[in-house]
């Protein structure tokens, strides 16, 4: 088969049937690669062998050498960094630092400052040891519960302690109650209790207490300076100075009144220095005598003692 325009000489008519050939195979799509290779390699050509290399080169080649030695510098410093790292946080097997990993637990050596809330079952400190907390502003301990309502709270702040709570309790360490307060009541359970103050102890409304008394070889003064004061027992009232002297001093009126018994006054010697005198005065020498008159109103009255009973002449006085 002959193209058109084309003018072939007889000496390369195999290769012109060879490239016809070709073409017909090419366009069945029938053509075998090892055929191709061989036939081209007898082709005669005027060029030479043609090489064709295969890799990276030139500028391609350095841009690969230079990223694979950064990236080994890097792998070298982050491995010097995390050695760094685990020799300055003192890392090891039970733990890291002062952070031991226990059975029990977590334990922690040393002091700790803790940025974050911090939930735990139970805090202790090693056997012989004080545990202390230590804050620039408060303290806070928070009891919730199921729903995360606070049910106790304790504050410690740098100028009060409030605790908020439905009871406030203090016992030792057998359970002995030694001081309750809730809504209702406060109850102190000591044996004793001492106040220190200068000026003693305030109480605003009624105290109940089986027994007042001051330390030894101290006073002990009951007052109240704008209101009255009142004593009551439904078995009786005892005030008994053992060691020292009584005294009950009023502005106005000290009344002792017994509504079914009788007031005893029991003593060696009872002196009423400032009762008034009566007017009567008996001729002759007057005497140092003189006898305990009593009015109809209750009034106390002195009368100079006579062969009989003054006290009628001196009437004048109950008036």
């Amino acid at each position: 088969m002959l193209f058109p325009g084309f003018s072939v000489s007889s000496g390369y008519r195999p290769t012109l049937f060879f490239m016809q050939e070709l073409q017909i195979q090419c366009l069945q799509g029938q053509m075998p690669q090892e055929q191709y290779t061989h036939h081209r390699s007898t082709m005669p050509s005027s060029e030479g062998p043609q090489v064709y290399k295969v890799g990276i080169y030139g500028w391609r080649k350095r841009c690969l050498y230079f990223f694979v030695l950064l990236l080994m510098i890097l792998i070298l410093v982050n491995l010097a960094m995390t050695i760094w790292i685990l020799k300055v946080m003192n890392f090891t097997i039970d733990g890291m630092g002062n952070l031991r990993i226990t059975e029990e637990g977590l334990k922690l050596e040393g002091v700790s400052e803790f940025l974050q809330p911090l939930y735990a079952k139970e805090i202790q400190s090693r056997p012989g040891n004080a545990l202390y907390f230590k804050s620039a502003r408060n303290v806070t301990v928070n009891i919730l519960n199921d729903q995360t309502k606070v049910l106790t709270q304790l504050i410690t702040g740098p100028k009060a302690i409030e605790a908020y709570g439905k009871k406030f309790e203090v016992k030792t360490v057998s359970g002995k109650l030694l001081f309750s307060a809730d809504n209702n009541e406060v109850v102190v359970g000591a044996e004793r209790l001492r106040v220190l103050g200068a000026e003693g102890t305030v109480f605003p409304k009624s105290i109940e207490t089986p027994n007042v008394r001051a330390d030894p070889f101290k006073e002990l003064r009951l007052e109240s300076p704008t209101r009255s004061l009142v004593m009551e027992a439904p078995k009786g009232v005892e005030i008994n100075a053992e060691a020292g002297n009584m005294e009950a001093t009023c502005r106005t009126e000290l009344r002792l009144e017994s509504k079914d018994g009788e007031i005893k006054l029991d003593a060696a010697k009872i002196k009423l220095p400032r009762l008034p005198h009566g007017s009567y005065t008996p001729t002759g020498t007057r005497q140092k005598v003189f006898e305990i008159c009593v009015c109809a109103n209750g009034r106390l009255f002195l009368s100079q003692a006579g062969t009989g009973s003054t006290c009628q002449i001196n009437t004048s006085v109950c008036l």
